[in-house]
């Protein structure tokens, strides 16, 4: 099959000819469709991931067609229109059959842990506990582009922060998870502040449903900001890009009371922050939720919004680019301008 290797850190990934993957006896091989480009595979790229084995094929967003399915395997076929989340769960542990495998202890991570989606095969394991089914009216680049941002702010949304209707959002970082979250917490009739440096990612904030926006390079407070403009602070906000000052900006804008949701993953010199204890999360009583993927049992409702249409899949993705353009759309990532989600779509 063809891939495209990771052969060193920060550098042009090679598009090769490699083995095709072998199928797991209680898995599936899918021949992949589309994958989207997620900023986790930016960070994978450089270097975040410690002690990965090179070369590497990352990509973890897909949707394709079983192609191969092991003997084990008692619930897909060969032809099946399929996608899956990035964190496979063992199906067989307490936290698994509790619902939560996303913090399974033995979970497998696509593209990190094992060879992923930026290539025309991928070995999925455990398929009768982790793969999905795709409904017909949902295309492949549209569910690569839900890929694993739709899904985690959606679990981000209903089941760590609890929005309700009429509640404030504040989002921080307009990226693929933020915008994914904007377009739900629409859907959730919840009011929505975006706050973001780039006005472009600010404009598609607008068109995702954004009721108010704030470029965050032109105000000196931005939680000031945020609980002025909402009329005392947001109920939820989210931490959608995970550096210190979203983090921080992220409580700073929450009313009493309020949630706060971390969506994005902290790498470099983010892993570490100083809380500021007593004046936020104790004078306020705010509530921290961490949020890391969603287990294929949370696919069906929103799969089941965009097959009836009330989802808008296809307006996040704002680019479509073959294998050979995966390396040029990295380097627009690592300068930070790349507005909306990217899906690799031919290979």
């Amino acid at each position: 099959m063809k891939a495209a290797l990771l052969r060193a850190i920060a550098e042009p990934l090679s598009v090769e000819t490699v083995a095709d993957p072998a199928c797991p006896p209680d898995g599936v091989t899918v021949e992949v469709r589309a994958c989207g480009l997620c900023r986790s595979d930016h960070h994978t790229w450089k270097g975040a991931e410690e002690g990965l084995p090179l070369p590497h094929v990352m990509g973890h967003e897909f949707a394709g067609v079983v192609a191969e399915v092991g003997p084990d395997c008692r619930n897909f076929r060969r032809g099946d229109r399929v996608t899956a989340p990035f964190i496979l769960g063992c199906g067989q542990c307490a936290d698994c059959r509790a619902g939560h495998p996303t913090i399974c202890a033995t979970q497998d991570l696509i593209g990190f842990t094992r060879w992923g989606a930026f290539a025309e095969r991928l070995a999925v394991p455990r398929a009768d506990f982790n793969l999905v089914r795709l409904p017909e009216a949902v295309g492949f680049v549209e569910a690569a582009g839900m890929g694993c941002r739709v899904t985690t702010a959606w679990r981000g949304l209903t089941d760590r922060a609890d929005l309700r209707p009429g509640e404030w959002l504040a989002v921080h970082g307009c990226g693929g998870v933020g915008l994914s979250a904007i377009l739900l917490a629409k859907i959730l009739e919840a009011r929505v502040i975006a706050v973001d440096v780039s006005e472009g990612a600010l404009a598609m904030a607008r068109e995702m449903g954004a009721e108010q926006v704030l470029n965050a390079s032109e105000i000196a407070d931005v939680g000031a900001a945020v609980r002025d403009l909402t009329g005392g602070g947001a109920h939820v906000s989210l931490d959608a890009l995970g550096a210190t000052e979203t983090f921080l900006n992220s409580l700073r804008s929450l009313r009493k009371l309020g949630r706060h949701v971390q969506i994005g993953m902290p790498v470099g010199r983010h892993v570490r922050v100083e809380l500021p204890l007593l004046d936020l999360v104790y004078a306020r009583q705010l509530t921290l939720h961490g949020m890391r993927g969603l287990g294929a049992a949370g696919f069906a409702s929103l799969l089941d919004l965009a097959a009836s249409g009330r989802l808008d899949l296809a307006g996040l993705v704002t680019e479509r680019l073959p294998l050979e353009g995966l390396s040029e759309a990295l380097a627009r990532m690592d300068a930070g301008r790349m507005v909306g989600i990217a899906v690799v779509d031919r290979f």
